[in-house]
């Protein structure tokens, strides 16, 4: 098992520096767009008039990328008071509730994100503004986002099970 998740984790890692090259890309896109619309370099290109509908695509794309590896790393939101305010095993049993409600969820979203993506495949479904783009382009990260996430949550199981029987502190702050 220690090896599937080091090369998980490898996974992750790589999908979260794509996400930074997306982020990085994102802000010279931006940049060139600010610069193109307020110095005439170019006498017919006053800005980069596809950026604002890029730029969207790519924060949704930097989300998808990165929320696998932030939940593997506990940088995920998460409140934790009533963890702190409950016995040690009674917060070890909101941890098994609160992720078996994630894993429920994520597959959900796995399964639905599959079935819109394939409508609006099967149905050739366009997505019309400044760019003209098939919309499944935009559905196809969310599934497997979920599922990754999912696979993730099943780790964080496996983890409870074999730890201390305490709430985890991938996430808490020092006392």
């Amino acid at each position: 098992m220690k090896s599937i998740s080091d090369l998980y984790d490898r996974l992750l890692e790589k999908l979260f520096l794509a996400a930074c090259a997306v982020l990085f890309v994102m802000m010279l896109m931006i940049c060139a767009d600010v610069l193109l619309r307020n110095i005439p370099l170019v006498k017919s290109l006053h800005g980069l008039s596809w950026a604002d509908e890029v730029s969207e695509y790519m924060l949704y794309l930097i989300t998808m990328l990165s929320a696998p590896w932030l939940l593997r790393q506990g940088r995920h939101i998460r409140i934790d008071i009533v963890l702190r305010a409950v016995p040690a095993k009674i917060g070890w049993g909101f941890e098994w509730l609160a992720d078996a409600t994630a894993l429920a969820c994520c597959a959900i979203m796995v399964v639905y994100g599959l079935e819109a993506t394939y409508a609006s495949y099967s149905s050739d479904m366009m997505t019309i503004k400044t760019l003209v783009t098939p919309e499944w382009w935009s559905l196809a990260p969310l599934p497997v986002t979920f599922l990754l996430l999912a696979i993730e949550v099943l780790f964080r199981m496996q983890r409870l099970a074999v730890g201390p029987r305490t709430p985890r502190d991938d996430a808490m702050p020092a006392p």
